[in-house]
């Protein structure tokens, strides 16, 4: 990226982080986010997913230095040089899901995921959920303790976790992973072209409640919830080089 000429850094409520923020500016100096060249954001991969929310509008790119419990999102802290890091750094842009969540009442909330929106039984019964992509119902019962869809860039959390695939960083897909899927029996879930919208229609909602939620904004009691990219807002994220999203993903495959 060009010359890092004004940083803004953003830090986690963790001791660790505050440290590593109050040094960081003394040294390269603290601009507010709205006059930055680049925004360094210290914490894990939460904390980048949410300092990428608070400053989407500002289209500027955002370098994370872990200072938290995961970072596969973030690149290695160290102090020195970093104004040679960042003018070394590789851009990766990734765009977001927009997740529309009805309730019983008709309201509806929409949220934006970097990861994944996922939905989620809220009671002590399996939920049943009907899948639709772009207006064509593609599964009638979906019987399961919940569902995602994931974007390339959340492949490797809690999509990996339910064991869905890891999707290149590049790829113009999304992936529907279910969570422990009773029936179909272990339905290996499905990818769909980027492009697509898929669509969640909850079965019996009031015996079997289901919440949704898109990067921990949490929706109660959902109805219906339909899931799209969105490609008019994208994050830039910078990766020391060598060690960038595209490297990481096929690393984890081999790990």
């Amino acid at each position: 990226m060009p010359a890092a000429r004004n940083i803004a850094f953003m830090a986690s409520d963790a001791p660790i982080a505050q440290d590593a923020g109050a040094e960081l500016g003394r040294r390269y100096g603290n601009y507010p986010p709205e006059e930055a060249d680049v925004i360094v954001a210290l914490g894990g991969d939460g904390f980048m997913l949410a300092t990428m929310h608070a400053t989407q509008h500002l289209e500027t790119p955002v370098y994370g230095m872990n200072r938290g419990t995961v970072g596969f999102l973030m690149n290695e802290y160290h102090e020195d040089d970093l104004i040679d890091r960042l003018e070394a750094a590789e851009e990766a842009v990734l765009n977001p899901l927009r997740m529309t969540a009805t309730k019983a009442d008709g309201t509806q909330t929409e949220a934006l995921a970097i990861n994944e929106v996922s939905l989620l039984r809220a009671g002590p019964q399996a939920a049943k959920l009907r899948i639709w992509i772009d207006g064509r119902l593609r599964m009638e019962e979906l019987v399961c303790d919940g569902v995602m869809v994931s974007t390339p860039a959340g492949s490797t959390a809690y999509n990996y976790s339910a064991h869905g695939p890891i999707l290149p960083i590049g790829a113009e897909v999304l992936a529907i992973t279910a969570v422990a899927a009773f029936r179909p029996r272990r339905w290996r879930g499905a990818l769909v072209p980027k492009s697509a919208e898929v669509r969640f229609e909850v079965m019996n909602p009031k015996k079997r409640p289901v919440m949704a939620d898109a990067d921990s904004r949490s929706v109660p009691n959902v109805v219906e919830v339909s899931i799209r990219s969105e490609p008019d807002i994208a994050h830039r994220i910078l990766f020391d080089p060598g060690h960038g999203l595209e490297e990481r993903l096929i690393r984890e495959q081999f790990a």
